[in-house]
């Protein structure tokens, strides 16, 4: 049987080999069909340099959270590009959503039987880094070794090197990119995007596929079939789990929202936006106001802003975030005192905390006791009171945010049930949709409801104990500075003698 079966791959790849091949004069072959895939980090040009090989506007520039498949007749060739969602540059493959890598696995099996090239899009204009290439590294290796046979490496923003070449380039950057240029076989190639008349780059680039397909004996690059299955059948378990999970979400509010009466319709709300830096809660507050009230710069001091939105007294606190990574054990005092004291800046309490998540980065055993330990602060009966909100809900587009829990596993998961299931989706990018910022209001609504009516109060020891260590600690810090300040006056004093 493996006889048989090496004998029917060996005659499926000279079939495959013939089938694209037209011979012109000289010993040049050239494709009548062209597979690429474009691979890369966010904002590095892969829409830009698709619609640049196929000649229109095929790719939106909109980051896509799944991939893209295009067709076109470029330079007598029928080329296909599929564009795979992109990385944050400096994010390893472990901080990348699951979302994320699986669709970079699918992307090299939707242009069948396998993709020629795959091109590697970096920008010229930006320094190339350890963290870029170990980046670019993890995610490029989830499709095996061998990738790297198939791999070209595409610079974008050609027009920004001018008069320098690209190998002048290369040199300047040091070893990070030769390593790159050397595990694909030194092959690369420029793309000036916003010069898209001049079609001897995408002819050029044609010709570079053709040289790699060559070098591989006549092959295109095909993924594990073993690997691929096991991520599909894995992808359709979690869209069964997702749809599990909706249902369950949709139910309860339903039920919950036939038990409310008129009464429970709040003429006020009172929201802690809670999270770790850089999720998005300064963001939110705004979307949520309707207007710029928070600064988007770091604050090591909770915020309090009002406003009137969709017929309600908005009262929001920002409470200062954490390192996402970091236990609660490595934040300053500070930092966790104004945790606890922001709950008590909207007296009598907050009717929901919301819990700021990004969805596009990876949710790891660290994020989940991070987030935890910070939480727990304010006591075990806050998670009564929470909702967790995702922000960046634009990376998602046709992705459901049920399916980007599923995937992501259990201590994702944990949060949710630990929150009673809700959750909401922000895409803070889109504040004229006010519809989002509705269903967030009614979704405060309905977990006051199921806290019997009640917002979350703090308990009061615990807050008198705060805030007496901090009047102490005022007192001290009062006297220290009036001591530094002598100490520099009688210093001054004998320096003028």
């Amino acid at each position: 049987m493996r006889w048989i079966d090496f004998s029917l791959n060996v005659f499926r790849a000279i079939i495959y080999r013939y089938m694209y091949f037209v011979f012109v004069a000289g010993d040049t072959q050239h494709f009548s069909e062209l597979r690429i895939v474009l691979m890369g980090y966010k904002e590095a040009g892969k829409s830009s340099s698709g619609n640049s090989i196929l000649g229109r506007d095929e790719f939106d520039l909109k980051t896509s959270a799944q991939c893209l498949r295009r067709h076109g007749e470029v330079a007598d060739r029928h080329v296909t590009v599929i564009e795979a969602p992109g990385w944050w540059s400096d994010f390893t493959v472990e901080e990348s959503p699951e979302l994320l890598k699986e669709e970079i696995l699918l992307s090299v099996s939707l242009c069948p039987p396998g993709p020629h090239a795959v091109l590697l899009i970096i920008r010229v204009d930006i320094g190339f880094k350890e963290n870029e290439r170990k980046a670019l590294q993890g995610h490029l290796d989830l499709l095996s070794e061998r990738v790297w046979n198939h791999t070209i490496v595409l610079f974008t923003c050609g027009d920004s090197l001018l008069d320098t070449s690209i190998e002048q380039q290369i040199e300047s950057e040091g070893q990070d990119l030769e390593w790159l240029l050397d595990k694909c076989g030194n092959r690369y190639h420029v793309l000036n995007n916003k010069n898209r008349s001049d079609n001897t780059q995408i002819k050029e680039l044609l010709m570079k596929i053709e040289e790699t397909v060559a070098q591989n004996n006549g092959f295109h690059f095909q993924i594990d079939r073993k690997i691929l299955q096991e991520m599909k059948e894995r992808k359709r378990a979690e869209e069964q789990r997702a749809e599990e999970r909706m249902k369950r979400m949709k139910k309860q509010r339903e039920n919950i929202r036939s038990q409310m009466s008129d009464a429970q319709h709040l003429s006020e709300l009172r929201i802690v936006l809670m999270g770790y830096r850089a999720a998005g809660k300064s963001s939110t507050g705004n979307s949520i106001l309707g207007r710029e009230e928070f600064d988007s710069k770091r604050s090591a001091q909770c915020v309090r802003r009002h406003g009137e939105v969709a017929d309600r007294h908005i009262t929001v606190i920002e409470a200062p975030g954490w390192w996402r990574s970091y236990t609660v054990e490595d934040s300053s005092e500070l930092l966790k005192q104004e945790i606890v004291l922001s709950v008590s800046l909207c007296p009598p309490g907050p009717h929901a905390v919301l819990l700021i998540i990004r969805v596009d980065t990876r949710f790891k055993e660290i994020n989940r006791k991070s987030v935890q330990g910070h939480m727990d602060l304010l006591g075990e009966r806050v998670w009564s009171n929470t909702i967790v909100l995702f922000t960046c809900g634009d990376s998602l587009l046709d992705t459901s945010i049920e399916q980007h829990i599923e995937s992501e596993g259990q201590d994702l998961q944990w949060l949710l049930d630990k929150c009673g299931n809700r959750y909401h989706v922000l895409n803070n990018q889109k504040r004229s949709d006010d519809t989002q910022i509705k269903e967030l209001l009614e979704k405060i609504e309905e977990t006051v409801a199921q806290n019997n009516g009640c917002h979350f109060e703090i308990n009061r020891k615990l807050l008198q104990e705060i805030k007496e260590r901090r009047r102490a600690e005022e007192e001290r810090a009062e006297e220290r500075m009036k001591r530094m300040k002598k100490q520099r006056e009688n210093i001054r004093s004998q320096m003028s003698k």
